[in-house]
């Protein structure tokens, strides 16, 4: 039945007050702390920029802005947690993006769409993966690498299965006809500390979260899996340097918050945290440790999430990886 004329002056009338509300809301907006979701334990590389950015944006909102660690799953528990809260601006998602848009592949059963229950806000920085091994290896490039595992038996240590680092294992494995064990792990910091104590002999993580440990001499890099060589750490060679064309992957940290929050919302947290990682002082001391800047506004953020979730889909179908 077509709609009369006061029907249609009162549904107009309604959608103003909502849309009006909806300003309002995000012109006080925030009135009460935030909080940073990091879906991984405290040490890793989400953690580290989530400290990083937290007490500038602090400063710049006039709020409390707390970083919780929500570890578990693969970082799917934390993530689950911020697509389920309210759209009301005030739970933050950080964490590695590549990894969340691996999760659909991986889980049968995930209980959240990340495509569908989060937005993007922007992206902070981008860490290349190191590939590390035990001093005690007796391998000093990937060629070696290779050819010592086809004779003894390596283990691999992985931040937990399906994660970026043990995909990006796989596709190594795969293009260099290598052969390993993988040894999943519940968070990249207990990966490192194992391969850093012997019980694991191969590493693929974060340069900002295992940089350290090869600083120390704890770890011995063979290569960094990204298109050119790091600055931080010239004279280490590429692994497509090294017989794999092509070959990239590392984490990419970013923002995320649930799907109903206000775009004015997104798009001020967004200003604000690309002030805050552009910043010299935080720039400079990401480079250090051997992390880039990368910022997207929120619709490149999610471009860039569906491009990874396609390309990741296609290492997961081949290496055969399903879990529950």
């Amino acid at each position: 039945m077509p709609l009369n004329r006061r029907e249609l002056v009162l549904g107009a009338v309604g959608g103003s007050l909502l849309a009006a509300s909806v300003a309002r809301a995000a012109d006080a907006w925030p009135s009460k702390p935030i909080r940073i979701v990091v879906p991984y334990p405290p040490g890793g590389s989400s953690d580290i920029i989530a400290r990083s950015v937290s007490q500038p944006l602090a400063e710049a909102l006039k709020q409390n802005v707390i970083v919780e660690n929500r570890a578990g799953a693969n970082g799917n528990l934390g993530a689950d947690l911020v697509a389920k809260a309210p759209g009301d601006g005030y739970t933050l998602l950080l964490c590695d993006v590549g990894a969340l848009a691996i999760s659909p592949s991986v889980y049968t059963k995930l209980s959240f769409d990340p495509s569908k229950d989060l937005r993007g806000v922007t992206m902070l920085a981008y860490s290349p993966h190191l590939l590390v091994v035990h001093p005690s290896v007796p391998a000093s490039n990937l060629r070696e690498l290779v050819a010592l595992s086809k004779k003894s038996d390596l283990n691999f240590a992985v931040t937990a299965t399906g994660s970026a680092p043990h995909l990006a294992g796989v596709a190594l494995e795969r293009a260099s006809g290598a052969h390993w064990q993988y040894v999943p792990y519940k968070g990249g910091i207990q990966a490192v500390q194992d391969t850093v104590g012997g019980q694991t002999q191969i590493l693929m993580n974060g340069m900002l979260a295992t940089l350290p440990m090869v600083q120390s001499g704890k770890l011995k890099v063979l290569g960094v899996s990204k298109a050119t060589r790091m600055p931080l750490i010239g004279n280490v060679p590429t692994i497509a340097e090294q017989g794999v064309p092509g070959f990239e992957s590392g984490t990419w940290q970013g923002v995320l918050m649930p799907r109903g929050t206000p775009d004015a919302v997104v798009q001020r947290l967004s200003k604000e945290l690309v002030t805050i990682i552009r910043s010299a002082d935080i720039r400079s001391r990401l480079a250090g440790q051997g992390a880039e800047v990368v910022t997207m506004a929120p619709a490149e953020q999610e471009q860039f999430f569906e491009k990874e979730r396609a390309r990741w889909a296609k290492v997961v179908a081949a290496a055969q990886i399903k879990l529950d």
